[in-house]
């Protein structure tokens, strides 16, 4: 084969895969953002109805650093204030492209729901013991391991928006 066809042909591909990657590299980050911005969002407007509160009751009740919400807000309103928080979290989180204080708020608040959910895993039982345990998640464990990839999402928000806020004040 020519030297000359096979450059083409190995910068065509090279361009090409170029491309897919800019494409990704774009697209990857606001499928992450949605994939957070959407689970509170809809789990935050479900606080507000009675399955929801009952739903919680486990969660709250059997972790201690929890379990003070009830007095104090009693179930419903725990559920609300709960609900209220992630919906303000998911609309900073919205917002956060376009603003970096949006971008450090909601980072972390959603930071902080999320470390509080995966802290849950901490205090209630997470393996299937029907399965034999570990490494075989039960139900609750099935439903909490992906907060820690929302965590890691709002992490990395906040770390973004504060870099923006930095060199902001740098100018």
């Amino acid at each position: 084969m020519h030297p000359t066809l096979v450059n083409t042909t190995h910068s065509t591909h090279n361009s090409q895969a170029q491309r897919l990657a800019s494409l990704l590299a774009k697209a990857g980050p606001i499928v992450a953002l949605a994939g957070v911005i959407l689970p509170l969002f809809l789990i935050g407007i479900l606080k507000f109805t009675a399955i929801e509160i009952e739903e919680l009751k486990p969660l709250i009740n059997g972790t201690p650093w929890l379990s003070w919400l009830y007095p104090v807000f009693g179930e419903a309103g725990a559920s609300y204030l709960l609900g209220v928080v992630e919906i303000i979290a998911a609309i900073l989180l919205l917002a956060s492209p376009w603003s970096a204080r949006a971008a450090v708020a909601g980072g972390a608040i959603a930071s902080v729901i999320f470390i509080t959910t995966v802290s849950i895993m901490l205090a209630l039982p997470i393996w299937a013991d029907e399965a034999g345990g570990f490494p075989w998640l039960g139900d609750l464990g099935a439903f909490l391991i992906k907060d820690i990839a929302m965590l890691g999402v709002s992490l990395v928000v906040l770390a973004e928006g504060l870099t923006r806020l930095i060199h902001k004040g740098q100018q």
